[in-house]
């Protein structure tokens, strides 16, 4: 990312929005991000897998899941992906290999919504990757609320049959009425809600490898 996107552009690989997510790690001035990006080179393009390295490089604890280990041949031909898949599949795939040695915490495995609430009841968010065409607001259309990603009144995404993909920090859940919580760090900082069976109808997708990055606040 020699020219990062400010927040709001969506960008092509797993998601968006690179710098927006990093703030909420805290005090992050524009000076050390870029400085960040240069020193580990990243593109326009960023991937789950660039987020856990950024974790690594400002020394926050961090938990990287997924269901595969590098870059799905079967996303080449999916239009989101296909304007960057040829020059990034070598460098994502890279990212991958190199991981346990710059510790960069990735495991393959399958993450439960028990797994996403027993992180959140304990303080700390989750940065996910879903398919924005499938991911709705259930606040968009109360008129007292306002979402961070449509004007009020609207839903949050128009549904497409086409994968886009794109970045959210879950922020916390209601067992009660079987929602989850999350921001849209691209837009604004307000708060969005949505039943757990859209989430995990997004979060699972094809596309999205079902990549989560777990963060830990208190590292």
């Amino acid at each position: 990312m020699g020219a990062p996107r400010r927040p709001g552009h969506e960008d092509g690989g797993r998601g968006s929005g690179a710098a927006a997510r990093a703030r909420y790690l805290g005090q992050l001035d524009d000076g050390e991000f870029e400085g960040a990006l240069q020193e580990l080179r990243l593109t326009r393009s960023i991937w789950t897998i660039d987020l856990a390295y950024l974790m690594s490089h400002f020394g926050v604890r961090h938990r990287f899941c997924t269901q595969t280990l590098g870059v799905d041949k079967g996303y080449k031909n999916q239009s989101f992906y296909r304007k960057h898949f040829d020059t990034e599949e070598t460098r994502v795939n890279q990212l991958f290999a190199q991981a346990k040695s710059c510790k960069v915490l990735v495991e393959k495995c399958t993450v439960s919504v028990q797994d996403i609430q027993t992180h959140l009841a304990q303080g700390h968010v989750a940065i996910v990757l879903v398919n924005s065409g499938v991911l709705h607001c259930d606040l968009c259309s109360s008129p007292a609320k306002y979402c961070c990603f449509a004007p009020r009144g609207h839903r949050c995404f128009c549904r497409t049959p086409d994968y886009q993909g794109h970045f959210i920090v879950l922020r916390g859940y209601n067992r009660a009425t079987s929602s989850i919580f999350y921001n849209n760090p691209a837009y604004a900082d307000r708060m969005c809600s949505t039943s757990i069976s859209n989430f995990e109808e997004a979060r699972t997708s094809y596309g999205t490898d079902e990549d989560i990055l777990f963060v830990f606040l208190d590292s």
